[in-house]
């Protein structure tokens, strides 16, 4: 008859699981030695019994086994984490790919053109969109002239502050200006400014030569150089005496 076959559990007989662990042990170790000589691989076996007992083998050094496992095993994470990360930024540059295209499709469907394949309701739910976004955008635009207007109606009022400020000032000046003409007026002599005010023509006499008729003349008094008489410009009126 054949050997039956063993159900791999945990053996409860002490005696029995230390008689495997024995056989077993010295099984696993033949095997290790078999594959480190037959395949020229670098073998490291490491068991620790139930009782804390330690049995190893290696064909070559165990530390440097050890160690080079812990570097394998880091390289392996490390190519693991990189493949999971390219896994990831793929999936994102899908997603974002496929967000693109809905957006081309939902811009031209707003701006009017591939509504073939849109029924009743789609078209119906554009139609809403594109209002309430025309509402906004009136709403934007109303608040943004209304804001403009009261800027430009503050900057009117301060226009008009200073031009009322100015016409103050001007007429302030005119009125010390007549003020001081009235002074300037009161102040000059009365012969000088009644000679001036009652008599628009002024007589004058020039002497020549001893022999030489006299000219009387007749004209609007002027201001001139030297001791000439006063001249206007009146015209001339002259008498000859022989």
């Amino acid at each position: 008859m054949g050997r039956g076959k063993i159900v791999i559990r945990r053996i409860d007989n002490s005696t029995s699981r230390q008689v495997t662990f024995s056989k077993r042990r010295s099984g696993l170790l033949k095997k290790a030695k078999e594959l480190s000589i037959l395949c020229d691989a670098e073998v490291g076996l490491i068991i620790f019994s139930s009782t804390g007992r330690l049995y190893d083998f290696s064909n070559t050094n165990m530390k440097a086994v050890i160690d080079r496992y812990g570097k394998a095993k880091d390289e392996q994470l490390g190519k693991n984490d990189a493949t999971s990360e390219l896994m990831l930024w793929q999936r994102e540059a899908a997603s974002l790919r496929q967000q693109l295209h809905n957006l081309q499709e939902s811009h031209k469907q707003l701006m009017g053109e591939e509504l073939s394949g849109l029924g009743v309701r789609d078209l119906q739910s554009l139609e809403n969109q594109i209002g309430m976004s025309l509402h906004s955008i009136r709403m934007r635009k109303d608040h943004l002239l209304k804001s403009e207007i009261e800027v430009l109606q503050r900057k009117g009022s301060l226009i008009h502050q200073e031009n009322m400020e100015l016409s103050r000032r001007v007429h302030f000046m005119s009125q010390q200006k007549e003020e001081l003409y009235r002074k300037l007026q009161a102040s000059e002599p009365r012969g000088a400014a009644g000679a001036s005010s009652s008599t628009p023509y002024s007589f004058c006499i020039a002497t020549q030569q001893a022999d030489a008729p006299v000219n009387l003349e007749q004209r609007h008094s002027q201001p001139k150089e030297g001791n000439r008489c006063q001249e206007f410009m009146a015209p001339e009126l002259g008498l000859q005496l022989p």
